[in-house]
This record gives structure tokens, sequence and C-alpha cells, in this order.
């Protein structure tokens, strides 16, 4: 008898919002006593997430709110979610609480990346180690520091099923944000791959991208991306760039090439890229830049123009 191709199945009342990669994916989870969603996507999106959770639970109240952690992409739709949904007890990670307390944008990492999340607040912080009944199921919530120092990862040991934010992707990892700003971290994304083997999970619901179940395949993906990111941080330096831009070309979908400039000017994160190159965030930089989004295929040039793809 061959062995079964069927793929496992997510745990009862779990709905996946599989977003483009502007927006976080969004974890819809409905049981007995109530729902919650896990990360709100970006701003830019927040009708469309609106839309997505109330078609979804049918007219009845989203119940609780967490974010795995508060990165725009995922925690940019939770004002529009609080309004929405008045009573809506929203849970962040341990970490930064004081910081979105006092909404100190210059500390997260909004105005440093040039990105835009309005203000929400929050209920409660979110402790590695508790166990919360979401939907109608039992998830361990998890540290995943790396990506983010603060994230998160939730994991339901009887189906298998882990929500792994940006922390493994089917291609990888998300950029390592404490590597930008001179922290090292490459240690923390490599022990985070460690707790997600020790976990072996058998399907993965990653922040960005579909559902997928090799995880094996994925982690050694993932190992060989920081190894080579170990070897030459430059190469790090480099692919988070073109990641920040192109995430805001998507949010702009086209932009002039000097307001491109000025934006890069005022962005910290670019100004500090190009100053450990000893260059500015315009000119010769910037067109380098933008060069490697052309040959990638993810952009093209129309005139002065920058337009996405």
């Amino acid at each position: 008898m061959s062995a079964s191709t069927e793929r496992p199945a997510l745990p009862d009342g779990v709905t996946v919002f599989e977003r483009g990669w502007l927006s976080a994916n969004n974890i819809l989870l409905r049981g007995p006593d109530g729902s919650a969603l896990i990360d709100s996507g970006y701003a830019s999106h927040s009708a469309q997430t609106l839309a997505l959770v109330g078609q979804a639970l049918g007219g009845q109240p989203l119940d609780q709110l967490f974010n795995t952690h508060l990165h725009s992409d995922h925690c940019g739709g939770n004002a529009a979610l609080q309004a929405a949904y008045p009573r809506l007890h929203t849970a962040i990670p341990p970490g930064e609480a004081e910081l979105v307390r006092h909404w100190d944008e210059d500390r997260l990492s909004y105005q440093a990346t040039g990105q835009h999340c309005p203000r929400f607040h929050f209920n409660a912080v979110l402790q590695p180690g508790q166990t919360l009944r979401l939907g109608a199921a039992d998830w361990q919530v998890h540290a995943a520091p790396g990506h983010d120092p603060h994230s998160v990862v939730f994991f339901e040991p009887a189906t298998r099923t882990l929500i792994s934010a940006d922390a493994l992707w089917q291609t990888g990892f998300g950029v390592v944000f404490p590597e930008l700003e001179g922290e090292s971290a490459f240690d923390a994304v490599g022990a985070t791959l460690d707790l997600i083997e020790s976990l072996a999970p058998r399907t993965v619901i990653p922040g960005h991208g579909a559902v997928f179940h090799d995880a094996p395949a994925a982690l050694e993906v993932a190992r060989r991306r920081l190894d080579g990111f170990q070897r030459q941080p430059d190469k790090h330096q480099q692919y988070a760039t073109k990641v920040l831009l192109k995430f805001k070309l998507l949010e702009w979908q086209q932009i002039d090439l000097p307001d491109l400039a000025r934006w890069m000017q005022r962005t910290p994160y670019m100004v500090t890229a190009a100053q450990r190159q000893g260059q500015a965030p315009d000119g010769a930089w910037l067109r380098d830049l933008v060069g490697q989004l052309l040959a990638s295929g993810a952009a093209r040039l129309d005139g002065e123009r920058l337009l996405n793809l």
C-alpha cells in the first residue's frame, strides 16, 4: 500500500487569510468560547482586513486580537479592528509594552523603517511559556527572537501546528532587524530555528506565504540562508535595504525618483545602511539599489518614475 499523501488538517476552527507581502497573514481562530485573530496586516489594507474578518464571523464580534510582534505589517490593522470591535481584547508580546503605551515611534520600528502604523492600545502582554485557549484548541506561546527580539510564535501540540510569524518561512525568514541597528542577532535566529525543530511541526502557518507541511526542508533552507548572512553580513544589509524599499513600493505602487530620494534621506535605516558603505542615501547608492530591484524583476522604470511589479 502506498503512503498517504493527504496533507495534515489545520486545527478545528482555524482560518488562514493569506495576504500579499505588504500585509502579514491573518489567522482567525473560532471556538465555543469566542474568536481570536493573530496579526492584523498593514494599515493601508485595514479595510480588507475588516472585510475578511467580518465575513468569516458572519456578524459575530471578534473577541481577541494577538500580535506575534509589532512590525507594521503585523499590527497595522490593530487600530481599525479596535474601532470596529470596541470590546476587543488585545495582547502584544513583551518588551515593547511601554513604547506602545506612550506611542514612542522613535523607539518602535515605524520611524526607522519609514512605515506607517496607526496608534493602538493593548490590554495584556503575552508571556512565553503560557498556554492560551484560542478557538477550539490550546496554543503554547514561545519566544522567537531574531527577526524581532520580542517576537513570539504559537504552537498547537495536538495537531503540531505552528504559527511561525517571520521566524520561519518556506523560503527562509524575515530581515534580522537588530543587525541593522548594530546588535548581534544571528545567533538568536539560529536558536529560534532550533526551537522550531524541537517542536517538530507538521503544519506551518508563516507570517507571509502559503501554509506548508515540510518544516525540515524549510529549516534547511533557513539555516543555509543564515549561514550565508553570518559569513557575509554585508549581504544581509544589502538584502534588508532591498526588502525595505520593495515594501514601500508595494505601498506606493509608484513613485518619482526625486520623491524616492527624499524618502531615503529621512528614513533612518536607509541612511545608516548607506553610511556603512561610506555613501549618502541618494545618488549612486540609490541608483544601485533601484538597479537591483529592476534586475530582479521587482520593479520597472518609466522615465523618472519607479513602478512596482
